[in-house]
């Protein structure tokens, strides 16, 4: 069976993580340098991840995942 993308979701996702990101100041650089994941391509919703690399993130970020899915509209 064929992998399915809800490009629509992954958009929402992608512009929550590049939101907190800059909240904090970070480049997509520096987030890549720190924590190995290329984060511009997940926030352009051009790659899908897995819930490990959203946990991944939201620790990064200093966030849960109960937080950050609260402001995913």
């Amino acid at each position: 069976m064929a992998k399915s993308r809800n490009i629509s979701f992954l958009k929402k996702i992608g512009f929550r993580i590049k939101c907190l990101r800059e909240e904090r100041s970070i480049t997509q650089e520096v987030f890549c340098y720190e924590t190995g994941i290329n984060i511009g391509r997940i926030e352009r919703a051009e790659r899908d991840f897995s819930m490990t690399t959203l946990g991944n993130i939201c620790k990064y970020l200093d966030i849960t995942i109960e937080d950050f899915f609260r402001e995913v509209k």
